[in-house]
């Protein structure tokens, strides 16, 4: 073969092995997070990609970004499916692991906060169902990519997941991360984010604050003193949100942190891990 052409089959071959390679390093994902129950996971995969998890379409960003959320009382494994842009699959089993829950009783709350009477029932069905829609709320940005820190400085008196016994009442599971503070303690906006609801009197909540991260994650501030913010403003990370308080139905000045992804409650706590 004459030197030309060996010389150019060689430059085809190599930009051919130049062109599996690039495609082949394109064609891959990352997730990182809790991989437990009460856990949200940060995924990156390739752009134009398309993820499930148990046959549940995942919102991937223009980027490439998707998250994947597990509530209280997850099973033990999630199916992830992964179509890239080329057609090809691929799929895992994740393993999430299970936590141990605490029993908490609180005690010497006001009757009307524990057994509502039938006017304070509608008030807390409206609260509930206002929460509610703004925890379905999608947005496509992807606000949540700043990462999280704790909104408050305290003392952890309450925890995510734990069996609540309200004056020797059972209740529904706690939802979030109570942090006990002074009142008129500074809270601050966990994570970038857009103000989605607020609420200046919640019958159980008291003054409520929302911030929504961008692909269903939502978080909340209940109890709060006061309030610095307006629904539909921007936040940092790291904003002042509020104040700590005592509205609503608690015992002391504290603040309950709640996140959800899509309506499903996480462990506040695992995502400064």
């Amino acid at each position: 073969m004459p030197l030309m052409s060996r010389i150019r089959l060689c430059v085809l071959l190599l930009s051919f092995s130049v062109f599996l390679a690039v495609g082949a390093q394109a064609a891959t994902y990352s997730l990182n997070g809790a991989f437990k129950q009460g856990g949200l996971v940060f995924g990156t995969v390739t752009p134009g990609s398309l993820v499930s998890l148990d046959a549940t379409d995942i919102t991937v960003s223009k980027e490439g970004l998707f998250l994947l959320g597990f509530g209280r009382d997850h099973g033990a494994q999630s199916h992830l499916m992964i179509t890239y842009p080329d057609g090809q699959q691929v799929s895992e089993t994740l393993k999430i692991a299970k936590q141990n829950f605490k029993i908490q009783r609180i005690d010497g709350l006001p009757k009307k906060k524990v057994t509502p009477n039938p006017e304070a029932v509608k008030r807390i069905r409206a609260d509930n169902a206002a929460v509610g829609r703004t925890r379905q709320t999608f947005t496509p940005e992807t606000w949540f990519a700043s990462g999280f820190m704790q909104p408050v400085e305290g003392r952890i008196s309450g925890v995510f997941g734990s069996q609540r016994i309200l004056n020797g009442k059972p209740r529904s599971p706690h939802k979030g991360v109570d942090i006990a503070a002074p009142k008129g303690t500074l809270i601050k906006a966990d994570a970038d984010g857009v103000i989605s609801l607020v609420h200046p009197d919640m019958y159980l909540m008291g003054k409520c604050v929302m911030i929504d991260h961008g692909h269903g994650l939502q978080s909340i501030y209940i109890h709060m003193d006061d309030i610095l913010v307006k629904e539909g403003q921007l936040v940092k990370k790291g904003d002042p949100v509020g104040k700590v308080g005592m509205t609503g139905r608690a015992t002391g000045p504290h603040l309950h942190w709640g996140v959800s992804l899509k309506g499903t409650a996480l462990d506040p706590q695992l995502l400064l891990k």
